[in-house]
């Protein structure tokens, strides 16, 4: 298709995966990935993203796909600030360092994709700082959209359930607990991981997002997987009933 697509975290799991389709459409895709052996660059890191985009200079983007994250899992209390400020030094402010250096960039008729999560829309414990950086990727994706509405530049947030990939064995899991938790924390995050043959494929959560992306007119935002259901669910019944039910399922002490 001769288009030029800009991903960031190309180098594996969801983002390698829509780097091989958007390869075998004849895109010309450039990989934003700290693994990225040709040009590696760390998106935590603005001295590097300068360099970066700088040597893309002359390009015209016609989709960025904000797709590099990292897990976090542990209890609120007990987390390290410096895991907690890497999480969001990834996760949203990343992301939102990318955007800034890839607008100026973007050709009119262009489109932004930031890969939210489920855990965006359904708060998870022991979870809680993932959930939340992710809850801010879809909020500036939203509000993004707005200020863009009138340039011919779309933005849209997916939310993908779990999928099958090496995300889940890169998870930094803070396991340290005390008197209050006991083993609630290692538990509760053991069970999440050990769900991991009910998840996506890769390549069934990607084909979905393609569909998604290619569409002419995008929706502000668009679940995958089963949880597009507990989602129409929990905006039906109270806040407090699908806490409850949520801290019922995901804690293991």
């Amino acid at each position: 298709m001769n288009r030029t697509v800009l991903i960031t975290g190309a180098s594996s799991g969801i983002g390698a995966q829509l780097k091989k389709h958007f390869d075998e459409c004849g895109d010309k895709v450039i990989n934003l990935s700290l693994n990225n052996p040709e040009n590696p660059c760390d998106i935590t890191k603005t001295e590097q993203l300068d360099k970066f985009f700088d040597g893309i200079k002359d390009e015209k983007l016609d989709i960025l796909i904000n797709c590099a994250g990292q897990g976090l899992s542990g209890a609120v209390e007990l987390v390290e600030e410096e895991l907690i400020r890497k999480q969001f030094d990834i996760n949203f402010f990343g992301l939102v360092n990318v955007t800034k250096r890839a607008l100026p960039l973007m050709k009119e008729k262009s489109k932004i994709i930031n890969i939210s999560s489920t855990c965006a829309l359904f708060p998870l414990p022991f979870r809680a700082y993932y959930c939340a950086s992710k809850a801010a990727v879809s909020m500036i994706t939203d509000g993004l959209r707005m200020e863009l509405k009138n340039t011919g530049i779309q933005v849209a947030a997916i939310c993908p359930g779990e999928v099958k990939t090496n995300f889940t064995k890169n998870r930094v899991k803070e396991f340290k607990t005390n008197e209050r938790y006991g083993d609630s924390v290692k538990n509760s995050t053991l069970y999440v991981d050990s769900h991991e043959d009910k998840r996506m494929s890769v390549e069934y959560a990607v084909k979905k997002m393609v569909k998604f992306i290619e569409k002419k007119k995008l929706k502000p935002q668009v679940i995958i997987g089963k949880q597009k259901v507990l989602y129409f669910l929990k905006r039906l019944v109270p806040k407090s009933w699908f806490i409850g039910v949520t801290q019922k399922m995901f804690v293991k002490n």
